[in-house]
């Protein structure tokens, strides 16, 4: 999710598609993030680093299964302790949590903000359809079952353009008609609008809860994240509801090195201040307490609140249309 124009590549179907045509004749090879390491380096490849390589990998990523480019996807998943991430992915984390040393804890205090915000949206807002955009790999805590425990009519579309995002999410939503993955870029929200199995689940006479949880730091400036919010929001009624996290490097300027690793990654990264952030939701209502670190969000009570919310690197907000 570069600067450059949207595309809408063929998404894979399952699995085996998202494989490149060597790993299809080695399963093994797709399946096992140790075993997808380049053959003439151990420890697999390290990250493109040349502008032209950068925007090769950010091309080709989309349609073949490269496990040799840092994803941004697998790279949280690193973060999150999951085991659906390869040495490139890997390295590119490392190098992160070099700037940043509390990267994996922040990694779980947005993740719990995304299991909060859920609840709210369906218990507080009486919102029963959830749209989340970029939803990522697996985790424990998934949308559609935080939404479900809460209420199980609750219909949650996932929307990704990853092929491995797209082919694990849709092996795990098999037998949960309430829940489907759809594959666009984010910056196309008429195509997502438009999608016939996001036609068959939302109502669009009906309130929408919208999840932006980590997504649109990936989006640059020419790229109009707060008209892509404003274009997904507007089929909608009043009382829908917008929940996003956002990388920042206010208090933290290390962020921003952090953040350039991402150059080389299938996505780049944008943090941006609080005042880039608030501008971002104009127009909407901000709901109680505003804009804070993700850990000041709606903290469950007893639940543990860093000594230093700005070590989370990342604001939370959840917004209404009036």
């Amino acid at each position: 999710m570069s600067g450059d124009a949207p595309q809408s590549p063929k998404t894979p179907q399952s699995p085996e598609a998202a494989r490149s045509p060597e790993a299809a004749r080695s399963p093994e090879a797709a399946r096992s993030p140790e075993a997808a390491q380049d053959p003439q380096t151990p420890d697999g490849p390290p990250p493109a680093t040349g502008p032209a390589q950068a925007q090769h990998h950010r091309d080709d990523w989309r349609t073949t299964f490269r496990p040799d480019i840092p994803s941004s996807a697998r790279i949280y998943d690193y973060f999150l302790g999951g085991k659906d991430n390869y040495p490139a992915d890997r390295q590119a984390a490392q190098q992160i949590a070099s700037y940043l040393p509390n990267v994996r804890e922040a990694a779980r205090v947005n993740r719990a903000f995304v299991r909060r915000a859920v609840r709210y949206l369906v218990n507080e807002a009486g919102i029963r359809q959830l749209i989340d955009i970029g939803t990522g790999l697996r985790t424990i805590g998934n949308v559609h079952e935080v939404a479900m425990e809460a209420d199980p009519a609750a219909r949650v579309v996932y929307v990704d353009h990853d092929p491995v995002v797209l082919a694990h999410a849709r092996n795990m939503l098999q037998g949960t008609p309430n829940a489907v993955i759809i594959g666009h870029d984010m910056r196309a929200p008429a195509d997502i609008l438009a999608d016939r199995d996001l036609r068959r689940l939302v109502d669009f006479d009906e309130p929408l809860g919208i999840l932006f949880v980590s997504m649109l730091h990936f989006l640059s400036d020419a790229d109009d994240p707060a008209g892509v919010i404003g274009e997904l929001l507007a089929p909608f009624p009043p009382g829908s509801h917008l929940a996003l996290t956002h990388g920042t490097a206010d208090d933290a300027p290390q962020v921003n090195d952090a953040a350039r690793v991402y150059d080389a990654a299938t996505t780049r990264m944008y943090v941006r201040s609080r005042a880039e952030v608030l501008e971002l939701v104009r127009g909407l209502d901000l709901v109680e307490p505003g804009l804070v670190r993700t850990p000041e969000w709606h903290p469950e009570p007893g639940a543990y609140v860093p000594e230093r919310p700005s070590d989370c690197y990342y604001y939370a907000l959840m917004a209404r249309k009036p």
